[in-house]
């Protein structure tokens, strides 16, 4: 029977590169009190988000509006561009795989960092597309310069950047992006992931009115509007690239809900500085925590921190168990070398707390 189905989906795990905090808790048998591992913002959507979609949840028996206007024309007026240069969908995670299906047929070649987030290598798997990837530097910061010169050599269909980085917190400054856009080949389509842009300094983000033939912007709700639940994104881009989305995105996938909650939140510009404020000063306590039990948290421009704890990957594996173990959800990335830290989610001075007693017990317990 496993003829059924293509072989490069039969050779991929069969679990999702992210497991669930619920699904942790079933294999557990325990419920976290703590919930730092998945980067969603633990202060939570603005008031008026909450208001506007119970306002439509009676009218949720509709669908969404399939061409997204109203949060479309909102987006657009928020970067200054035009509603054809927007398209919304379930998520970053969505909006990448419409990409690579429209990009890529099979034997294309894709090009990102070894170690970036995993989902993008899956849908790539899945479009037929092979994976091509340069590590990170030695400080923990996506090689943008290898990476360019490998585009010029492989003349990939698509090349995966995410600024600022996810898994380490890392950014580059928006003169990066020009120089990457001004020596890949035409024919590459730059996919730049900024879901953490909220967070970032000035410097690290272009402005959004940067668009170009092969340049795609990918951004979300789920972080900073803390909207992680209603899954929602977006991509900005030329035009021409915005129609190839039309083509195979599944249209009523947005729901009536997640827009209009999508169109409040960004109504709400006072909700959003304080969350980027408590984030900021999470950041500090975390960085705090790794300091008082002599680790490093790497400089980070997200809403997490990467804590190098400056041990092997299995050391690294057992403290992140015995921390989950304590009733706190982290994440450890998987790919060697970023393996050696802990990627943990700014949350609210108990969760740090919970979280800095986990983490020195757990090291208590590995160094005994």
């Amino acid at each position: 029977m496993t003829g059924l189905f293509d072989e490069r989906i039969r050779a991929l795990a069969s679990e999702s590169p992210f497991t669930g905090p619920e699904t942790l808790e079933r294999r557990n048998g325990q419920a976290f009190a703590t919930r730092l591992g998945a980067n969603e913002s633990v202060f939570g959507p603005s008031p008026k988000t909450i208001e506007a979609m119970a306002r439509v949840a009676a009218d949720s028996w509709m669908y969404g509006d399939p061409e997204q206007f109203e949060l479309r024309e909102a987006l657009a007026e928020k970067h200054g561009l035009a509603a054809k240069n927007i398209i919304c969908g379930v998520g970053i995670d969505g909006l990448l795989r419409d990409l690579l299906s429209v990009a890529c047929a099979p034997g294309s070649r894709v090009l990102t960092s070894l170690g970036a987030y995993p989902t993008f290598g899956y849908f790539a798997t899945a479009a037929g597309a092979a994976i091509e990837t340069v590590p990170y530097t030695a400080d923990f910061r996506q090689n943008w310069q290898r990476l360019t010169e490998r585009a010029q050599e492989l003349r990939p269909k698509v090349l995966y950047l995410t600024n600022p980085d996810n898994p380490t917190g890392s950014y580059h400054d928006a003169g990066s992006l020009q120089t990457v856009l001004a020596d890949v080949p035409d024919d590459t389509i730059v996919a730049l992931d900024e879901a953490y842009c909220d967070f970032a300094p000035a410097e690290a983000i272009p402005p959004a009115d940067l668009v170009r033939p092969n340049l795609l912007r990918f951004r979300t709700f789920s972080k900073a509007y803390g909207m992680a639940g209603a899954r929602i994104g977006y991509v900005i881009g030329d035009p021409y690239a915005i129609a190839q989305f039309d083509k195979v995105r599944d249209h009523f996938a947005v729901t009536r809900l997640s827009q209009a909650g999508a169109i409040a939140a960004l109504a709400d510009v006072d909700h959003l500085k304080r969350t980027i404020a408590e984030v900021a000063k999470a950041r500090e306590q975390l960085a705090q925590v790794a300091e008082n039990l002599g680790f490093a948290a790497l400089p980070s421009a997200t809403n997490f921190v990467a804590i190098d704890l400056g041990k092997g990957g299995e050391d690294c594996r057992k403290i992140a168990e015995d921390i989950e173990r304590r009733g706190v959800f982290v994440r450890r990335p998987a790919t060697e070398f970023l393996n050696r830290t802990l990627r943990v989610t700014a949350g609210t001075a108990t969760d740090i707390e919970r979280f800095g007693k986990a983490l020195r017990s757990a090291v208590n317990r590995l160094d005994s």
